[in-house]
Order: structure tokens, then sequence, then C-alpha cells
């Protein structure tokens, strides 16, 4: 007897995705480029997005993040060759993330930092958010996303301190070097994902018989 293909609400895609800015914070800066990798929680790759944006006139690069990015130049010229304006990019990103499988949640390493970011640019050129809600307008994400800094640190037990992804075994990455091309750092992310998934799978599952918001 053949099992049954899952139903779109059983379907989860895991859109893990990496950002490149010339600052630290979208209210003053500008995302340069960005990438994201749609996986299922294995991390088998469904499908992938690369974008170069064009800097908003209305914000300023930080000088010690231009100067950090002299010392990048291969990362600097893939973050800005081509650019587009992110007008355009954004509501044809969105339509991209409403074409994957089943319900979409959105992850990052550390999501304070790549979904703010993307919040933020979705929010202003698409009419949408990283986050999912009650909010009136459009939905393509679910949930409050997935911070893999957090999930790494926590199922690694390490100290909080030494929670930074750059503890992370070479081997949970694919081996896939983190080059600061948001692509290439996605796909290392998507890999970290799917091993992460594969360690919370051999916990004990506990299963919450009465909500504590009720």
């Amino acid at each position: 007897m053949s099992t049954p293909a899952p139903s779109d609400d059983e379907i989860v895609t895991f859109v893990v995705t990496d950002i490149e800015s010339d600052g630290h914070d979208p209210l003053h800066s500008s995302m340069l480029s960005f990438a994201s990798v749609a996986c299922d929680a294995t991390g088998r790759v469904i499908s992938e997005f690369e974008a170069v944006l064009t800097p908003r006139p209305d914000r300023k690069p930080d000088p010690n993040t231009l100067a950090w990015w002299q010392t990048q130049p291969d990362a600097w010229a893939a973050a800005t060759t081509n650019p587009e304006a992110p007008e355009t990019v954004m509501p044809r990103y969105a339509d991209w993330v409403d074409s994957l499988p089943g319900f979409r949640v959105f992850a990052a390493a550390p999501m304070i930092f790549d979904g703010l970011w993307m919040d933020h640019y979705l929010s202003t050129f698409a009419g949408t958010r990283v986050l999912g809600g009650p909010y009136k307008t459009r939905q393509i994400f679910r949930g409050g996303g997935v911070c893999l800094y957090t999930m790494a640190g926590t199922l690694r037990g390490a100290p909080y301190l030494k929670w930074g992804m750059q503890r992370v075994p070479p081997e949970w990455y694919g081996h896939i070097q983190h080059t600061h091309r948001a692509i290439d750092d996605a796909r290392g992310f998507a890999n970290v994902l799917g091993t992460l998934f594969t360690l919370s799978g051999g916990l004990p599952k506990i299963e919450a018989t009465e909500s504590v918001y009720s």
C-alpha cells in the first residue's frame, strides 16, 4: 500500500535567507543583496532566489561597514553588480515565496538581523512581512520564523555566549564556505537547518494536552 501524499496543510517549506547590507540598521542604510534557499526539514532544496538591490537614495552607508567591505572585494562585487530596484525585486520575491509548496516559514541566522532587514523591505516595497500574524496585509509566511543561531546553540548544548554560528562544525554547512556572498551563505545555512532537524528528531517529543493560553 502506498503512503498518501501529505496535504498542503502538512507541508512546511523553510525559506532560509541571508542578506548583505552597507550598514546595521534598515532605517539608516541599504540592503545590497539577499538570497533565499527554500528547503524542507531535511535540507532538500526546492527552489532558490537571489537578487542584488540598488541602494536606497534615502539611506546612507555606515562608514565602518564600508571599511569592512574593503577587505572583502569578491563578496562586494557579488553584492553590488547589476542591481535592481527594490520596488521591482521585493514584489517578485513575494510571488516566488507564494509559489512554494505548503506553508512557508522564514529562517535566518540570526533572525534579528536578516529577518529585520527582509521584514522592513517586504513591508516597504511589497505590502507583506516576514512575520505571519493578524495583520491586514498579504501573508506569505507563517509564524515568527526560525532563528538558526538560537536553534544551533540550544541543540549543541552550548552556553549562550558560545552560540555563534562560527562554532558550528563545517560538515553541518555541507562544507560550503561562508563567503559573504548571499547565495553561498544561504545554501550553507540550509544544510545547517537540515542537520538541526535531524538532531531534534532524536529528542523526546512533548505534546501539550492543554494550551496555557486558553
